[in-house]
């Protein structure tokens, strides 16, 4: 195939998983609408908890989920669990149901389509296929939904199925229609070998970034929701109780952070010795450079925070918020209003 071709191939199947991506997320969405439905009646009956004189019909368990409450080393086995639960599912008896069949495997088939984009991307462009703002997108939403996939093996989040494919379809659209130029070379600077290196591990680290702020949403609509919020009381939100606790999603949510931060360490330490090669000096107080440190020490002080400090519970997910959208400043407003050495959008 030629090099025409292979682009062609690349932008047709990134239509195609962006498709296939929407379909997961009406499948996850259902499966969603319908937990409510297949709760034991032990989980649905009113607890008794109440608002402002008003019955929010949450459990009494969750009643312990504070502000202060943290889980670095995880929960104790079976607390506060309701007979015949599975530890750390937080949904007892729940069916495989069609809709998470369907959900499942859309999101793998998309995935499978969303590769081949990236790799036809690759070769139409003789390089590694994150040079652009076009390229960043598709490869930091790659990562998100590996990321899904892997959390998705372990815990029953459908939640968490809805914002990533979201967020997928939403990326992949706007890289589409905003953000896409035609495969080709890059400037000298970034014809290196750290293009894939450092490159490579920012995006790696942005995905993993996305999925740590959707199970902090997660946290806090739950959270909320066993507060009593008025605003989460009706029964359009009484999936949140088959999700597991404020505590458990903020032990996951975690443990994502303290990943993407590592790799966004090294994301740091690379772009000082690239710019070291390309330009002779380790540091230039680039509009870039400056937002990957600031980036950093949000997150650093996140973590810092929640080990040290005791800081959890909604301080900790709000904590999070914050520093993802940081993340989303630098990709979008440094790269496409600020001028510097790193204006590579493409744009």
């Amino acid at each position: 195939m030629t090099t025409a071709q292979l682009g062609d191939l690349s932008t047709g199947m990134v239509w195609a998983a962006a498709t296939v991506y929407t379909i997961a997320l009406v499948a996850y969405t259902l499966d969603l609408a319908r937990m409510v439905d297949r709760l034991p009646a032990a989980r649905v009956a009113a607890a008794g908890v109440r608002s402002g004189g008003r019955a929010t019909g949450t459990l009494v368990a969750d009643r312990g989920d504070r502000d202060g409450a943290t889980a670095a080393g995880g929960l104790g086995a079976g607390a506060g669990r309701v007979p015949g639960t599975a530890p750390g599912v937080g949904a007892p008896g729940r069916r495989r149901s069609k809709a998470r069949g369907i959900a499942r495997s859309t999101t793998t088939l998309g995935l499978v389509l969303h590769v081949v984009a990236v790799v036809a991307r690759g070769f139409a462009a003789g390089r590694a296929p994150w040079a652009n703002m076009y390229e960043f997108t598709l490869v930091g939403t790659l990562v998100a939904v590996v990321v899904l996939l892997a959390v998705l093996r372990r815990r029953d989040l459908p939640f968490l199925g809805v914002v990533v494919t979201g967020f997928a379809v939403l990326a992949l659209a706007a890289g589409l229609l905003v953000f896409f130029i035609q495969a080709d070379g890059v400037q000298p600077a970034l014809d290196s070998y750290w293009l894939v290196i450092h490159v490579g591990v920012a995006i790696t680290s942005t995905g993993v970034f996305t999925v740590a702020c959707a199970t902090s949403v997660l946290q806090l609509l739950r959270d909320s929701r066993g507060r009593g919020s008025t605003a989460l009381a009706g029964r359009g939100w009484r999936w949140l109780e088959a999700v597991p606790r404020p505590t458990e999603l903020e032990a996951l949510s975690f443990r994502l952070n303290a990943v993407g931060f590592v790799l966004w360490t090294f994301t740091l330490i690379a772009g000082a010795i690239w710019a070291e090669h390309a330009w002779g000096r380790y540091w230039g107080w680039d509009p870039k450079e400056v937002w990957t440190f600031v980036i950093w020490v949000v997150y650093a002080a996140y973590l810092h925070a929640r080990t040290t400090r005791g800081w959890g519970g909604r301080r900790a997910a709000w904590f999070v918020l914050v520093g993802y959208a940081c993340v989303l400043a630098n990709f979008t407003l440094v790269n496409m209003f600020f001028d510097g050495k790193h204006s590579y959008s493409g744009l």
